[in-house]
């Protein structure tokens, strides 16, 4: 097939790891790949054409995207005529759209007439949406708007979810009423690359033999560095942290004078060092002793795919990452941090108990969820 795949990410990082990932499992399909936020650093899959769409993103709180006047209108302009011109080349037989219509309302300007024109070429539009949505002001309108787009535009629905964990009913009321057929693909879980050992992995972040490897990360950085922070004051005062080897990232768009300050609180320890990102992160997870991280869908599952001891701190802006967290940790998957928990003896003491604990559980959730997305896919 010709599958075209859009994602926009805003804030964080998320939604484009869920992205490539499920592009890479559509290998032997031609694909293109459309994406329309911040650069990162992520690599994309072998084989695949890619479209940047001239850049947009929103602010920490989401309120406001990132131009606004005249340059806005222009952006709009070019992204939504560039779109179009390469669906039209292309005439793909499927277009994949991450989490429109649950979500990124504001790029209604180019989606709508993409989708229009897909379907008007007898292309099938399909919804991709993760497990658990940010709760809405106008609840009731909210998924009203969501049922007609539906109805009006789309196939079908990708659930990025195990349903013995969440279903979508569960932060979505009439999920029942969806007017076109649903499907549960599993987590879209980052897995380790069984060809690097673990011992490959601390090597080349120069951990020394015997020394436990703590990591720590905050997705895209544009939050999280108060995690980060307490974390390394926390092994000032901690014996077993400091003598750690600590590696942390602290994501592509974190600030600059973030940044700085964790590098200077790094060189303050015996060996620990700061990165904005690291290639094959889910490798780390499975090598290191413990991570430390915030709760976003992306960490957490390839946590859990790697049965690595991690603590987590969920963005409190909404209540996706806590719902998540507190689930996974009842579990016994994973440790649950709170604001308090920073406070640096606090959060030592967490990190030594995590230390000293066995590994979780192997976890009875389905983590194919890239693999189960281009089934679906095929299926539709």
């Amino acid at each position: 097939m010709r599958i075209v795949v859009y994602c926009q990410h805003v804030l964080g990082m998320g939604h484009l790891f869920r992205t490539l990932a499920i592009v890479g499992a559509l290998a032997g399909h031609e694909r293109l790949l459309v994406l329309g936020g911040p650069r990162t650093p992520a690599a994309v899959p072998e084989g695949v054409a890619l479209l940047r769409l001239p850049e947009l993103s929103m602010d920490a709180g989401f309120g406001a995207l990132s131009l606004s006047g005249a340059a806005l209108d222009a952006v709009r302009r070019e992204r939504r005529e560039t779109l179009e011109a390469a669906l039209g080349a292309f005439a793909p037989d499927v277009f994949y759209v991450e989490l429109y219509p649950f979500g990124r309302k504001a790029f209604e300007f180019e989606l709508l007439p993409a989708i229009e024109a897909v379907r008007r070429g007898g292309g099938r539009v399909v919804s991709g949406v993760r497990d658990i949505l940010v709760e809405k002001k106008d609840q009731a309108g909210y998924e009203a708007r969501v049922l007609e787009r539906l109805g009006k535009y789309f196939d079908g629905v990708c659930v990025h979810a195990d349903p013995a964990l969440f279903r979508l009913d569960a932060t979505f009321s009439r999920a029942k009423d969806i007017p076109v057929p649903v499907r549960y693909t599993g987590y879209v879980a980052g897995a380790a690359q069984a060809v690097r050992t673990a011992a490959a992995v601390r090597r080349e972040l120069g951990v020394a033999s015997g020394r436990e490897l703590v990591a720590a990360s905050a997705g895209g950085g544009k939050v999280g560095g108060e995690l980060l922070a307490a974390l390394l004051a926390a092994a000032r005062d901690s014996p077993r942290l400091s003598r750690a080897a600590l590696r942390v990232f602290s994501g592509p768009f974190c600030p600059d004078d973030v940044f700085s300050g964790l590098v200077a609180a790094a060189a303050a320890l015996p060996d620990a060092r700061v990165a904005r990102f690291a290639d094959a992160f889910p490798d780390i997870l499975a090598a290191c002793d413990l991570s430390v991280s915030l709760a976003g869908y992306n960490t957490v599952m390839a946590l859990v795919a790697a049965g690595a001891r991690g603590l987590v701190l969920p963005f409190d802006q909404n209540r996706e990452q806590r719902m998540r967290a507190t689930r996974l940790a009842e579990l016994g998957l994973l440790g649950l941090l709170a604001p308090h928990d920073l406070a640096p003896p606090v959060l030592a003491a967490r990190c030594v108990a995590a230390l000293g604990a066995p590994r979780p559980p192997k976890a009875a959730i389905d983590l194919d969820g890239a693999r189960g997305t281009a089934a679906a896919l095929a299926s539709f």
